[in-house]
């Protein structure tokens, strides 16, 4: 069985792990700048037109309530995201956290193997000399 050496794993582990990091973590970020960008024009004030006939006043009513009621829903549709965006993030570094636990548990059952190997080698050399031995004592 090959095993190679915990520390060479580690580096290349670590080299690998940096680059995906920076990977995610650049997707996260425009993911989170489009959804701003995608409602900032919700929380703008609304320009006003010079061309426009003014309203009366049931109708800017109307539009007033209808406008709120679209940046509310909009502001808690951006929290839940963020929030969801967090707990995400959260998850990411469990399951990275797990992932090494893995490997240096993998590293670990690799040495132990090579050492049972080395010691059933090292008993079963022992054992055919014994044997040798002992048909040397019974031919003599």
């Amino acid at each position: 069985m090959n095993a190679t050496r915990p520390e060479k794993i580690e580096a290349t582990e670590t080299e690998t792990v940096d680059t995906n990091l920076a990977a995610v973590t650049e997707v996260e970020a425009g993911i989170r700048d489009f959804v701003r960008n995608d409602i900032a024009y919700l929380r703008r004030p609304a320009a006003s037109t010079t061309d426009a006939p003014p309203l009366d006043p049931s109708a800017e009513a109307t539009v007033n309530n209808v406008n709120s009621l679209i940046q509310r829903v909009a502001g808690t549709s951006l929290a839940e995201i963020e929030n969801l965006i967090s707990e995400l993030e959260s998850l990411r570094d469990l399951l990275h956290a797990e992932g090494q636990r893995v490997q240096r548990e993998i590293s670990g059952y690799a040495q132990l193997s090579q050492a049972a190997m080395k010691s059933t080698r090292m008993i079963a050399d022992n054992v055919a000399q014994w044997k040798r031995a002992a048909d040397g004592l019974r031919n003599s």
